[in-house]
């Protein structure tokens, strides 16, 4: 591939991440207010850090944050993370569990995005079957259910 078709690719990709993430926070600023909490800059900015950044606990969180404002206590960051577990909008246990499991109904709940620019969405039954399918003809798997899924996130383009 070109490195024209390279950028563009990685454009692309970044736009997708900011317009996933900028509803994401829509969504959570949503569900704040619905609980009666103010929306200060503090907690905009900690959403923005909790969002964009592969934080795995408070205290990488906490860094974060102090880099942007250096007045932001740590007590601060830990009721902002309690607050979005109560919302719902993490789990403390594991920052980046994907919540859809086999008997989730939501459609969308993955898009897969093929190096031809092909895109999949599949429902959460169906990523579900098939990453099941997959594990099982690899051998990884016997008669187990899947119960979570960790996926890293990679910002490497792949040449070729």
């Amino acid at each position: 591939m070109t490195a024209g078709v390279n950028s563009q690719k990685k454009k692309n990709h970044e736009t997708a991440n900011y317009h996933r993430t900028q509803m994401q926070k829509e969504i959570v600023i949503q569900r704040l207010r619905e609980q009666g909490c103010r929306i200060t800059k503090q907690r905009l900015m900690l959403l923005d850090v909790i969002l964009n950044e592969d934080c795995s606990c408070c205290k990488e969180i906490y860094y974060r944050a102090a880099e942007v404002d250096p007045g932001i206590g740590a007590a601060t960051v830990y009721r902002m993370v309690n607050l979005l577990e109560e919302i719902g909008a993490i789990s403390r246990k594991n920052m980046y569990r994907i919540a859809c499991g086999a008997v989730c109904d939501r459609e969308k709940a993955c898009t897969i995005e093929l190096d031809d620019d092909t895109i999949k969405e599949l429902s959460a039954k169906s990523w579900n079957a098939v990453v099941l399918a997959g594990l099982k003809a690899c051998g990884y798997i016997d008669k187990q259910g899947i119960k979570s899924v960790v996926v890293q996130s990679c910002d490497c383009e792949e040449a070729g």
